[in-house]
């Protein structure tokens, strides 16, 4: 049986190494970090400041964190990046020379947040050594039925066009596609309603 667990802050470091592995070759972060050392390097630092900045949301994580979705609350959340980095001395020190790149997809990931209130589905990632067992299902689907107990919609943005299936299969519509300007990846948008009767 899976078990599927709020994450601690003693997770962090478990969960950051994870979801550097799961996002080694996600267009988005290829974009951020072009270079595969820097990215190798990079990946960590930054998803360990992401999980911090997603205290407040829900952080649900497999038994041993080898699956993790990260969901910021209700509302127009602030995008990933761009309201922090100026005066985020350890996410700066993450993306040194990327920060450019990581602000330009920021900006493009906030232009297009719904203008309803939703759960931003902010991250999902599993270990590349456990993927195809049903944790990353899982771990979404905790977070959905936490979700769904609050009457209010969900949405995520992904730059893997192979997700989408899976996503559509948990619920969600696809409600858009774009590109971060200045040659950066496609995004598909998605969303799904809230629970009837809510």
């Amino acid at each position: 049986m899976m078990t599927i667990r709020d994450a601690a802050a003693s997770d962090a470091p478990a969960v950051a190494g994870m979801l550097a592995r799961a996002f080694a070759d996600d267009p988005a972060m290829s974009y951020i970090f072009p270079d595969p050392d820097r990215r190798a390097t990079g990946l960590p630092r930054l998803f360990a400041q992401l999980f911090a900045q997603d205290r407040d949301g829900m952080r649900l994580v497999s038994g041993k964190a080898d699956a993790a979705t990260l969901w910021r609350r209700p509302g127009r959340p602030e995008a990933p990046l761009w309201s922090t980095a100026a005066r985020a001395v350890p996410l700066l020190a993450a993306l040194g020379p990327a920060v450019g790149r990581a602000l330009r997809l920021s900006a493009a990931i906030a232009e297009h947040f719904p203008v309803e209130p939703f759960w931003y589905l902010h991250i999902a990632g599993v270990d590349p050594a456990q993927q195809g067992k049903g944790l990353g299902g899982a771990s979404i689907r905790a977070g959905l039925a936490r979700a769904a107990a609050t009457g209010v919609p969900c949405y995520l943005e992904t730059a893997t066009e192979k997700n989408l299936g899976l996503y559509a299969a948990l619920g969600f519509e696809l409600v858009g596609d774009w590109r971060v300007p200045g040659g950066g990846p496609p995004f598909w948008s998605m969303r799904r309603a809230a629970a009837r009767g809510s």
